[in-house]
């Protein structure tokens, strides 16, 4: 028995059996460039008496379709790549690749520098882009050569589809269930303000503190615990008088009850807390964190379907978010 029959067969294996050179076997298989009819006769009965099965990515690369969906993150700095809600987009996005033999690799786009964009849309092994945290710079930074294999979740463009959490439906649920409960000095914590759907819940809390008559109460943040830590002194330093405080991320939340349990304010009962994501942590803290779901899942999988399926362009598609009442608030 030779070497060869304890491997699956080759390309090379195919060409030699039906006496043609690799490159025709190659635009056989592929099903591109010219080959005789003859020839390709040889070609397709060789392939089935050896059982050759064509590697996805070799035929991808042969068409120019690519072996990899990107998941590019803008971010200040490449520690952006380290948040939990990345990873679950990656793994939800891996697993409508890997049927299709696509696999998914992780990015950093420096904000302000949208350059990498180019590199990606000039490597024939990638077949699309899933942008994590969209600016409108990204946006138009994007390449035509990209155009129909790119998608965004965050904010979305004419050319680029985009999926996204409905976040202002999600801070209004979760405010007016403090409103509801008696908090009457609500303070905010928010996300970065170069990201544009963090200034959407923003918008619901001035609109909602306005139209019950309330004082806006604003306190700057990045979506860290170690922010949030931070924003609740200066909320108290600010306000003495707060009763509530509601993050637009949890691990801000979480922060914020670490530093007000340190400095012997009790929540609920001085101060309640709210927060947005209803990670799996935010249900086993002590107190259990009220909070607004995100269905990170669902939108990373219909971003990376879309690219795939290089569905054109649509109007932004925005996921629901429920109110999660636990003990903080």
């Amino acid at each position: 028995m030779t070497a060869a029959a304890h491997r699956p067969a080759t390309l090379e294996d195919v060409a030699r059996a039906a006496g043609v050179s690799r490159s025709t076997a190659s635009r056989v298989i592929a099903g591109t460039g010219f080959a005789s009819p003859a020839a390709r006769e040889r070609v397709v009965t060789a392939a089935d008496q050896l059982g050759y099965v064509p590697n996805p990515a070799a035929r991808a690369l042969v068409r120019g379709g690519g072996v990899r969906l990107v998941v590019a993150v803008a971010g200040t700095s490449a520690a952006v790549l380290d948040d939990p809600y990345v990873h679950r987009v990656v793994g939800s996005a891996a697993r409508v690749c890997a049927p299709a033999g696509v696999g998914v690799a992780l990015h950093w786009l420096p904000l302000g520098d949208p350059r990498g964009l180019d590199r990606l849309a000039a490597d024939r092994s990638v077949c699309g882009v899933v942008l994590v945290n969209t600016t409108d710079a990204l946006l138009d930074a994007v390449p035509r050569s990209l155009h129909g294999r790119v998608a965004s979740i965050g904010i979305g463009s004419a050319v680029v589809p985009s999926f996204d959490v409905d976040n202002t439906a999600g801070a209004g649920a979760v405010l007016r269930h403090l409103y509801a409960t008696g908090r009457r000095r609500i303070a905010m914590v928010t996300g970065p303000a170069w990201l544009p759907c963090s200034q959407r819940p923003v918008q619901a809390y001035r609109h909602l503190m306005r139209q019950a008559g309330l004082p806006e109460r604003v306190v700057d943040g990045d979506f860290t615990a170690a922010r949030g830590r931070a924003a609740a002194g200066e909320a108290l330093r600010r306000w003495p008088d707060v009763d509530a405080i509601y993050a637009i991320s949890d691990e801000t939340a979480l922060g914020v009850i670490a530093a007000l349990r340190e400095g012997g304010v009790r929540v609920p009962g001085d101060v309640a807390v709210a927060g947005f994501d209803d990670i799996p942590l935010a249900g086993m803290t002590a107190p259990a964190l009220t909070t607004a779901s995100h269905p990170v899942g669902r939108i990373a999988t219909a971003a990376a379907t879309a690219v795939l399926a290089g569905r054109p362009a649509a109007p932004a598609t925005l996921f629901p978010s429920a109110l999660v009442t636990r003990d903080s608030a």
